[in-house]
């Protein structure tokens, strides 16, 4: 049985509920002198559920103070103000504009040496497990039907991990960099295992161009040549759609 889906009329209808379920948990773990742990994605797609949250930090005094965030993967070979990295990217976009504490944002190094990233990626988990595990996991889904950059056969069980790109992601990141040539090769990112222990994961995909990989995932096989299909078998996971994303849904 697939897991659940909720399609909108547009993007930021879709973000303004997104953000409000999370505004609702940061509102509800500071009133109880808790910490909201937060699993953020990049590119394009949430940035309209950023732009929400920043609106509600700005105009109804919603609080980051007490958030936690784990980004889900950055690439090799960046250094963190490169203008490409997801370093750069989530302070453009969130972290540059809200009252979150800089030390409680932590995202994958892009600079890690080889010999060092294993040691990096178990501290990585390791801070996860420490802040209590991941309350509120977003999620986008690339073109290869993956969730972080989870690739084609990366299994169910795996961790925070050095990964390669699959050529349809390079492809897909190719105008940003100016070219594939200058786009990188590997990246380090969250496992499916680690995404999987998110108590609540929201995936959400806008466009037509994400339809038949949303069917896919939704519909088709649990399997590891999608990872985002291993969401099927999640307690708590939501496809957030646009309609045109949901467009080739069956169910």
């Amino acid at each position: 049985m697939s897991t659940s889906y909720v399609v909108f009329d547009h993007p930021i209808t879709a973000c303004a509920q997104v953000a409000a379920t999370i505004a609702d948990l940061i509102r509800e773990r500071a009133a109880q002198g808790r910490r909201a742990v937060l699993g953020l994605a990049t590119g394009n797609t949430p940035l309209p559920l950023y732009q929400e949250l920043i609106r509600l930090h700005r105009e109804e005094g919603l609080s980051f103070k007490n958030v936690i965030s784990f980004n889900l993967d950055e690439y090799l070979g960046l250094e963190p103000g490169h203008p490409e990295s997801y370093h750069t990217f989530m302070r453009r976009n969130l972290f540059d504009h809200i009252d979150m504490l800089p030390e409680n944002n932590h995202l994958p190094s892009g600079t890690v040496s080889l010999d060092e990233i294993p040691a990096h990626c178990a501290a990585y988990e390791a801070a996860i497990r420490h802040a209590g595990g991941i309350d509120y996991q977003i999620l986008g889904i690339g073109r290869t039907g993956h969730i972080g950059f989870n690739e084609p056969g990366t299994p169910i069980t795996s961790r925070t991990q050095r990964v390669h790109l699959d050529e349809i992601t390079r492809q897909d990141a190719a105008p940003a960099f100016g070219g594939i040539l200058h786009v990188p090769t590997h990246a380090i990112t969250m496992g499916c295992g680690t995404i999987l222990e998110a108590r609540t994961i929201a995936l959400l995909a806008w466009g037509a161009r994400k339809a038949s990989i949303v069917r896919e995932a939704l519909e088709g096989l649990v399997t590891d040549r999608i990872s985002a299909s291993f969401l099927q078998n999640h307690p708590a996971a939501t496809f957030i759609l646009d309609r045109e994303a949901a467009a080739e849904l069956q169910g």
